[in-house]
C-alpha cells in the first residue's frame, strides 16, 4: 500500500480512526478525494505530476494519512460537477462548500474554512451595501451552482439572478452588459477582477461566507461521517487548517469557528 503524502503541517492531535471509519471512507484501500479545481483559493497550483496543491488537497492528504491509506485526488472543474458525481461511486470524500441542495445526498462536516462572498458594482451605482440589492429591477450576475449562487437562489425575493457557466463568462457579461446591476462572487476573485475593470468597486460587506467542508456519500456506514466530523474539528483546533492556509499564503481564507 502506498500511503498518502504528508501535508506541510504538523498532524499532532488528530484523532485515531476506528476500523469501521477506515472501511467506510476508503473501502478500496485508497481515499479517493474529489477536488474542485475551479476554486483558486483552495487549489493554488499543481505539482510536477499535475496533481493539485493547496489547502483542499492538503486536508485530503492529512485525512488519508490519519486513516493510513493511499490517496487519489480526483479532479473536477467545479463544485457542481463534484456534487453531480456524488451518487456515482467515483469519490469517497468531496471537498466543496456545504449547501442544503448538496446535503440531500452528501453527508457534510461542519466547515473547516470560510470564504467571504460579496458583490461588485459600478462606481455610479446607487447600491452601497448588500441590503440594497434585493429589489425589483436589480439583476445579479453569478456563476451557476457556486455555493454563493445557491445561497442567492434561496434568499432572493425580488432581484433577478442571472447565471453563467464560468467565472470568466460572468465577469465578461458584467463588463459588457449594463443591465446587469451587480456581480456576485468570492471577495478575493472580485477584488482581482475589479482591478481590470475601470469604474467598478467591490463592496465592504459580505452577504454570506461559503462554508468549505468535507462530505461523504450518504449511503456509506455512518462511522465514516462521524470520524470526518471529529477529524475536521481537531484540524481546526490543532492548527492544521491554519497551518495549511499560512503555508499556501491564502489570506482570503479564514479558519471556520468550532461546530455548534
Amino acid at each position: 500500500m502506498t500511503t498518502a503524502p504528508l501535508p506541510p503541517v504538523s498532524l499532532d492531535g488528530l484523532p485515531e480512526p476506528a476500523p469501521g471509519a477506515v472501511a467506510a471512507l476508503a473501502p478500496t484501500g485508497t481515499l479517493r478525494a474529489a477536488i474542485n479545481m475551479g476554486n483558486f483559493l483552495l487549489v493554488t497550483g499543481t505539482d510536477e505530476h499535475g496533481d493539485p496543491v493547496g489547502v483542499s488537497p492538503g486536508m485530503a492528504a492529512a485525512l488519508a494519512h490519519t486513516l493510513g491509506v493511499g490517496l487519489e485526488l480526483v479532479h473536477f472543474p467545479s463544485p457542481g460537477s463534484v456534487a453531480d458525481a456524488g451518487t456515482e461511486g467515483v469519490w469517497d470524500i468531496g471537498n466543496i462548500g456545504a449547501e442544503p441542495a448538496r446535503a440531500e445526498f452528501i453527508d457534510f462536516t461542519a466547515a473547516y474554512a470560510e470564504i467571504d462572498a460579496t458583490i461588485m458594482v459600478r462606481s455610479d451605482s446607487a447600491i452601497t451595501s448588500f441590503a440594497d440589492v434585493d429589489q425589483p429591477g436589480v439583476r445579479i450576475a453569478a456563476k451557476a451552482r457556486a455555493a454563493y449562487c445557491l445561497w442567492l437562489e434561496r434568499n432572493l425575493n425580488h432581484a433577478e439572478l442571472v447565471t453563467f457557466a464560468s467565472h470568466d463568462d460572468t465577469f465578461a457579461a458584467f463588463g459588457d452588459d449594463d443591465s446587469l446591476t451587480v456581480y456576485a462572487g468570492l471577495r478575493a476573485m472580485l477584488s482581482d477582477q475589479s482591478a481590470s475593470l475601470p469604474g467598478s468597486q467591490v463592496l465592504a460587506d459580505r452577504f454570506t461566507a461559503v462554508q468549505q467542508a468535507i462530505g461523504t456519500p450518504k449511503d456509506r456506514d455512518p462511522a465514516g461521517s462521524d470520524y470526518l466530523r471529529a477529524f475536521v474539528e481537531a484540524a481546526k483546533t490543532q492548527g492544521v487548517v491554519a497551518g495549511l492556509i499560512e503555508h499556501h499564503g491564502v489570506d482570503a481564507l479564514n479558519v471556520a469557528p468550532a461546530a455548534q
